[in-house]
Formats: C-alpha cells, sequence, structure tokens
C-alpha cells in the first residue's frame, strides 16, 4: 500500500500586497452588454449563469449596451450623479472632521457610491432598508434629510436626533426608510427578511432590502436569512457588497476564493445576479428586477455588488499595510462617478463646466450643513447630550431602580 501524503489546509491570499500590484484576473469579468436578461418571474435555477457573469452596461466609453439599459431620463441620471458627488464630498469632510477631533469615528463609502444612490432610485415610498454602516447614499440621495442633521448625529452633539446613543455614521430614520443600523454583523439581514415576512402577513405592499458586507457573509445570520427568505418567497431584496476586502482581511476568507457570493443564493434557491457595483445604470436596472419579483410575489432576490473599498475601512484603519496602495487606481471597473459622468457627456446631458460648477455647489452646500452642525457642538467643546437622557424612552414611567441609578450618577 502507498504511503499517503500528510493533509493540509489551503489558506486563501490576496493577489497583491504592499509593494506587490495586485492581480485582479480573479474577478471573472463580463464584456459591457453581453449578459443576458431573463424575465422577473425566472426561477433559480435560470440563474446560475448570472450568479458567475457580471451584468455590465456601460462600456469603456461610457455608452450604454445590452439588454440590461434601463428605461431612465437624463434627468434622473443628473440627478443620480450629483447624489454621488454630494456623498463623496460629504464623506470627505467628515473623515476630516474626525482627524480634528470633531466626531469620535467615521467610515467612507468612497468608491461605492453608485450602489447606495441607485439602488435608492429603484424603491418606493414606505419600503425599508436595513443598510450597515457603507449606505449613506440611501440617505444623501434624498432631498429630505438634512445634512446637518447627519452631521449631529456624527458629532452626537446636542442636536443629535439619536441622543448620542449610537455611534457615529449609524443613523437611524424610520420616516426614510433607513432601519436603525446594527454594530453587529450580519443581523439587519435576518431583520430585513422578518420585515419582508411581516410586510406580505399584513397584506402590505411594501418590501424590504437588506444589506450584508462579503466578509459579513461568513456569519451564521446570512446563511439563516437565506433560508427562510427562500423558505417563505419573502419579498425581499438580498445585497452583498462585494468591495474586495473586510478590514484588512480579503474576501476569499469568507468564501469567495472560487466561487462567487451570487452563487451561494442560487444554492439556497433564491434567484441571484452578479452586478458591476461601479456601474450606475448596470445597479439601476438590475435592482429595479429584483424589487419588481419581490413587488409580484415571486421571492426573494440575491445581488453580489462587485465593487472595491477605494478608502480605509474606517478612520481605525490603515489600508497600506496590507494592500496595494494604488489598488483603487487599478481596479479594473473604474471609479462610479466618472463612469456616469462620462456617459452624461457622451450622451448630451453633462459637461466638463457643468461638472465643476456643480462640485463648487455641493461642497459650498456640505461646508455649510458642518458650520451649522457645529454650531450645537463638537467633541471638541463637550456639547453632548446629558447622561441622564440614557435613561429616557425605555419606559413609560421609570421604574424606582433607574431613579435611583439616576440619583447615583448626579444627573
Amino acid at each position: 500500500m502507498s504511503e499517503r501524503p500528510p493533509l493540509r489546509l489551503h489558506v486563501p491570499e490576496p493577489s497583491g500586497r504592499p509593494g506587490h500590484a495586485t492581480d485582479f484576473s480573479y474577478l471573472h469579468l463580463s464584456e459591457a452588454g453581453t449578459v443576458r436578461r431573463p424575465p422577473i418571474d425566472t426561477s433559480h435555477f435560470d440563474t446560475q449563469d448570472l450568479a458567475y457573469d457580471l451584468i455590465r452596461v456601460l462600456d469603456a466609453q461610457g455608452h450604454a449596451v445590452g439588454p440590461w439599459v434601463p428605461e431612465v431620463s437624463a434627468e434622473q441620471l443628473r440627478r443620480g450623479l450629483r447624489a454621488m458627488m454630494k456623498t463623496r464630498i460629504f464623506d470627505a469632510r467628515m473623515l476630516i472632521a474626525q482627524r480634528q477631533k470633531k466626531i469620535s469615528f467615521y467610515m467612507q463609502c468612497l468608491g461605492e457610491e453608485a450602489i447606495a444612490v441607485a439602488h435608492a432610485q429603484a424603491l418606493e415610498p414606505g419600503d425599508m432598508c436595513f443598510p450597515t454602516y457603507r449606505q449613506q447614499g440611501l440617505l444623501l440621495a434624498r432631498d429630505d434629510i438634512p445634512l446637518s442633521e447627519l452631521m449631529c448625529q456624527l458629532m452626537s452633539n446636542e442636536c443629535d436626533p439619536l441622543k448620542g446613543r449610537q455611534l457615529p455614521v449609524m443613523y437611524s430614520y424610520k420616516r426614510a426608510g433607513f432601519f436603525s443600523i446594527s454594530g453587529n454583523l450580519a443581523t439587519q439581514f435576518i431583520q430585513a427578511v422578518g420585515w419582508a415576512m411581516a410586510s406580505a402577513i399584513q397584506g402590505d405592499t411594501r418590501i424590504a432590502s437588506g444589506w450584508i458586507g462579503d466578509g459579513a457573509t461568513a456569519e451564521a445570520d446570512f446563511h439563516n436569512a437565506l433560508t427562510f427568505a427562500h423558505v417563505y418567497r419573502a419579498p425581499v431584496i438580498l445585497n452583498v457588497v462585494n468591495n474586495q476586502w473586510a478590514i484588512s482581511t480579503f474576501q476569499a476568507i469568507a468564501g469567495g476564493e472560487s466561487t462567487t457570493f451570487a452563487a451561494r443564493g442560487v444554492g439556497s434557491g433564491i434567484a441571484s445576479l452578479r452586478v458591476d457595483g461601479n456601474d450606475f445604470l448596470a445597479v439601476l436596472a438590475a435592482s429595479r428586477w429584483a424589487a419588481e419579483r419581490a413587488r409580484s410575489n415571486l421571492g426573494p432576490t440575491l445581488i453580489e455588488w462587485v465593487t472595491y473599498r477605494a478608502g480605509a475601512h474606517s478612520t481605525s484603519d490603515d489600508p497600506s499595510k496590507y494592500r496595494p496602495a494604488d489598488d483603487a487606481q487599478r481596479f479594473p471597473l473604474g471609479d462610479p462617478v466618472q463612469r456616469l459622468k462620462q456617459h452624461l457627456i457622451a450622451i448630451g446631458a453633462w459637461s466638463e463646466q457643468e461638472h465643476q460648477q456643480v462640485q463648487a455647489e455641493l461642497e459650498a452646500e456640505v461646508a455649510a450643513a458642518q458650520k451649522e452642525a457645529e454650531s450645537h457642538g463638537t467633541l471638541l467643546d463637550g456639547h453632548i447630550p446629558s447622561a441622564a437622557t440614557m435613561f429616557d424612552d425605555v419606559y413609560a414611567e421609570m421604574p424606582a431602580h433607574l431613579r435611583e441609578q439616576m440619583r447615583q450618577l448626579g444627573v
């Protein structure tokens, strides 16, 4: 009997490290316009190829091509570009504010703006999003959310609508369909499925949209959510934002090396798509497709958005320690803002001059909002909610043990 070799484990490694350019061939890209678009009543069996291909609309010249080109006006695309630009400017100023110690913590969505902004255009009033901390574009794409109010939450000042109870970037807007963000990974996925099931039980018409990152797909809540969504055909969109990195861990550690995250949806009996997350038109088209399936009682859709986290994971992270510094510039799917800008210029609905003008207008708008927010206090001046507010909004009548704790705290 021949001697067998010793067993060994495979430990995935990223295809690039500091000082060595990343080989992005692992992404398995498809040419723009080449991936088919099935009818919305398709089964999960018929989406197996779509879970491995990459749905793309914008080609290298900025032209919209193929079956996924959405019906959308130039004005709606202009609003989308403005919202992405505003999100990027907002992020940049808040990052500086954190470095100035005006806020304690911040997380950018640099390079991922198209996903949340375009997805927001596919939803309807009353729908509920269960986001992570990188979908601020869902709020910044709206006109009814004051920028200064978001900043007050970040600064935990006297006008923070959440009274300092949430970490910065963990917003909560029921009226905007933006469920309270949780610091625990993956919880929002099962919450989204449960909310969608409740909507169906009540005979409502509202759908849910849950969000998760590639790293958090390794959590049990992700798989539990898929099971319930499939079994009960919950009216929910399950968004997996694959931005290649979970803090300092490459997406392959979560299982994205030899397969795709979209393929997990197919394996769970859910129609699934893999989409270019830096292509505004592709995001809009895929989001509409999934939303229509949910509203038509055709069940859930899982979408893997392929993108790249261009910035640090948070203000507590230094990505130069674990990946090449120029990765974001070399990422083959490009920059979402520049790609939509190129498309609008190609169809005669935008110009370089207008882009510079809008950039200046939005910078002034964000700067004015920051001035307003800072007038109510920052972490630097200590104008924060009283410690007594931690006892509020829990009981209609405060019990004796909490009154005693307030007394001991001296508030």
